[in-house]
């Protein structure tokens, strides 16, 4: 049995220590597979529609935004991509979980070792030296090997299967995501978004993929965007960006939006009294059954800036 390596529990710490919750890490992924697909461009937003070359560069861009997001916890390393805890780090991402590259010169060397899948919704990060008894005989012709299973298995995982922030169109039927797609109009396309995407936090970046117009965020406000389109559906689109929005959303038992996020539903009237409504406009709402017909507007949302 191989005795416990005290480096791997500093670099392990080290970042526990900086990111306990696991939200920085969990935004470098998101924030690498968003520039990838370039959706504002594409219209792309799944990972099977990324060649080869990009699938490849989402490595270069994990070791990036990690260096960004953790400054002062990660910096430069002196042979390898990282320093933590003053000891030298490689980075390695792969798209299929352990299926790591490892070129000669991090063997025995400490790495931190990431996955994310944005269809499944989920990243793991975690630390291991590659011992040699942890390496697959077999190399390629560049001389890269990978972990064998004993190797994955003495991984220290720091996060392991953490929810990834949600890519909301991931996270709908195919049917849906066609019928949001189909209108040739990029305020249709953000209409049609906020009503098939009820109670799922949408990001920015899922609304620029939607629209693929450079004033994306128009198509969303009052005068004209989405929240002015869905009112007389009965909608509310509290976004993150807004404490008093965010409020609503939480007061009326909606997930929470963070900045930069959105969350859609329809309300209906309520009685004083009901669990989870809200007073409006004179009036107290709660978020509408599935089925449930919305028989009046929705009242407008407070515009109280959270900055």
């Amino acid at each position: 049995m191989t005795s416990p390596d005290p480096q791997v529990a500093a670099v392990v710490e080290a970042i526990r220590a900086a990111d306990p919750s696991g939200a920085i890490s969990g935004n470098v992924f998101r924030n690498a597979f968003d520039y990838l697909y370039d959706g504002q461009r594409t219209g792309r937003y799944r990972p099977d529609q990324l060649s080869k070359t990009e699938k490849t560069h989402c490595g270069s861009l994990v070791e990036i935004y990690f260096r960004r997001a953790l400054d002062g916890v990660i910096g430069d390393g002196v042979a390898l991509d990282f320093s933590i805890a003053d000891l030298d780090v490689d980075c390695k991402y792969s798209f299929t979980m352990g299926a790591w590259m490892l070129p000669p010169e991090c063997f025995g060397k400490l790495l931190l070792v990431a996955h994310a899948d944005d269809v499944a919704g989920h990243w793991s990060l975690g630390v291991v030296r590659a011992l040699k008894d942890y390496l697959r005989a077999g190399a390629n012709r560049d001389a890269k090997t990978g972990l064998n299973s004993l190797g994955r298995q003495a991984v220290q995982w720091i996060f392991e299967r953490a929810e990834l922030p949600a890519n909301a169109l991931l996270a709908l039927p195919p049917a849906d995501v066609e019928a949001v797609f189909q209108p040739t109009s990029g305020q249709k396309r953000v209409n049609e978004l906020f009503r098939r995407a009820q109670l799922i936090p949408i990001s920015r970046m899922v609304v620029a993929t939607v629209a693929q117009q450079d004033d994306y965020m128009k198509r969303v406000r009052y005068n004209g965007g989405a929240r002015s389109a869905l009112q007389a559906e009965g909608f509310l689109i509290p976004g993150g960006d807004y404490d008093a929005h965010r409020q609503v959303a939480l007061d009326l038992g909606a997930p929470d939006v963070a900045p930069g996020e959105f969350v859609s539903f329809r309300v209906v009237e309520a009685s004083v009294g009901t669990s989870q409504a809200i007073e409006l406009e004179g009036a107290f709402w709660r978020i509408a059954e599935r089925h449930e017909p919305s028989t009046r507007p929705a009242p407008k949302l407070p515009s109280t800036l959270r900055y």
